[in-house]
């Protein structure tokens, strides 16, 4: 949605995997040249780890991407042993019969299938994502696995990528054989502070927008925020530019970097063990940022005892009117509690005794909700108010954003008794 008002060909912190996003710092051209050194020098295993969302899946894509004729490719990505053994994997992996067969049928397979590769020229290579969910005895058979390989020449090539756990495994006792047949290994760190800004940068550039969109002092604050892990760089990003094309605002900056890490945090949607985020700047420039003015003109809170701010929960399809309809209430005092998206299953989780009201974002098509929603509104304690998503939609675009918003706080305020019946 904020893509046009920022100038973007398309999302440029989407969470998924995306090889033409890739930014190749040191620690990743590191370990896309030992990918490629263990595939050119016929590595037996080459083990890439790193901590969750560090990029190593967008590494393997782009390792992918560059794969010639030559190499016969399959991937494991669903490694739990609630998904079958090994075999049956390896199966799937190569597009191989597997119904109905026993392991040792399974086994003969995979054998027969690398040798007529072989005889075609071509090597087998078998790449392993989120391996740290192998157990030792499966680790232990996919060793054995690769003792097909005989003389000079390595028929089956095996790439291990997992979070640090995998070299926990790798390093017990009973896997030394293993260990030993592990030619290229690298752990792949975050991103430091500079490394963060230069991909930022490099991701709103390469989605078409313009460089310097995230000050300075704002990557600063994604790196605090992040400790420079790309997959929290995206998630804190992205919702920073959700918040950005709420307010309007042209350019973002520290202190709106700083107060969406921090909603994300109390929601408990953002990780706590990240870094402190820095604190922002007193002053970003000569005209403060329309936030930092709304901290300094924040309204007397809506109360509903004269004390306590009126507790909201939000629950709504999209995420951009949970995020901006959360701002737009919190000018007005209201206390945002929850933000969800409106299913029953994620409705459940919410905790009802510390919610005032539930406010629920509907379109024209109510049909489309399910039983299991219908059930779960009906027998909601607290009470409910059903806004039109669609005006709150409309006053996105419109200067009189705060006159929406002080209208639905008494709207909200209404249905609380001996609540004030309107909003400073």
């Amino acid at each position: 949605m904020y893509e046009s008002f920022y100038g973007f060909r398309e999302k440029p912190f989407s969470l998924l995997p995306d090889s033409g996003f890739l930014y190749l710092s040191g620690k990743h051209r590191m370990a896309l040249t030992l990918l490629e050194y263990g595939l050119m020098n016929q590595a037996g295993f080459t083990v890439i780890s790193g901590d969750i969302g560090t990029g190593k899946t967008t590494l393997i894509r782009q390792l992918l991407n560059q794969i010639d004729d030559s190499i016969r490719i399959g991937l494991i990505s669903n490694t739990h042993q609630t998904f079958g053994d090994l075999m049956q994997w390896i199966a799937l992996a190569y597009d191989l019969p597997h119904q109905g067969k026993n392991k040792v049928e399974l086994y003969q397979d995979f054998m027969d299938f690398i040798i007529r590769e072989y005889a075609q020229g071509r090597r087998t290579v078998l790449i392993v994502d989120e391996a740290q969910n192998m157990s030792a005895e499966t680790l232990e058979e996919l060793r054995m696995l690769s003792n097909v390989n005989a003389d000079k020449d390595q028929v089956l090539q095996v790439i291990l990528v997992g979070q640090r756990e995998l070299r926990d495994t790798l390093r017990r006792p009973d896997l030394v054989q293993f260990a030993q047949r592990i030619g290229v290994d690298y752990h792949l760190e975050p991103l430091d502070e500079q490394e963060t800004r230069d991909y930022i940068r490099h991701r709103c550039v390469t989605a078409g927008g313009r460089e310097e969109l995230f000050t300075p002092e704002a990557c600063q604050q994604v790196y605090a925020a992040t400790g420079g892990v790309p997959r929290l760089i995206n998630l804190l990003c992205d919702t920073t530019l959700v918040y950005g094309y709420a307010e309007q605002r042209e350019q973002i900056d520290a202190q709106l970097v700083s107060d969406v890490a921090r909603d994300k945090q109390q929601g408990g949607l953002f990780p706590q063990t990240a870094p402190a985020a820095v604190p922002a700047p007193d002053t970003m420039s000569d005209n403060p940022a329309p936030a930092l003015q709304a901290v300094e003109n924040s309204p007397r809170p809506a109360t509903t005892n004269g004390a306590q701010p009126l507790r909201v929960a939000i629950a709504a399809e999209s995420e951009l009117l949970r995020l901006y309809l959360a701002r737009l209430l919190a000018d007005t005092g209201i206390d945002v509690v929850a933000d969800t998206p409106l299913t029953a299953e994620a409705l459940s989780r919410l905790d009802n005794s510390n919610i005032d009201v539930l406010l629920v974002e509907l379109d024209q098509q109510p049909d489309r909700m399910d039983d299991a929603l219908y059930a779960v509104l009906e027998n909601w304690k607290q009470p409910v108010l059903f806004n039109d998503s669609l005006a709150t939609e409309a006053s996105l675009s419109q200067p009189n954003r705060k006159e929406y918003g002080r209208k639905l706080s008494e709207k909200l305020l209404s249905l609380v008794p001996h609540a004030p019946q309107s909003v400073a």
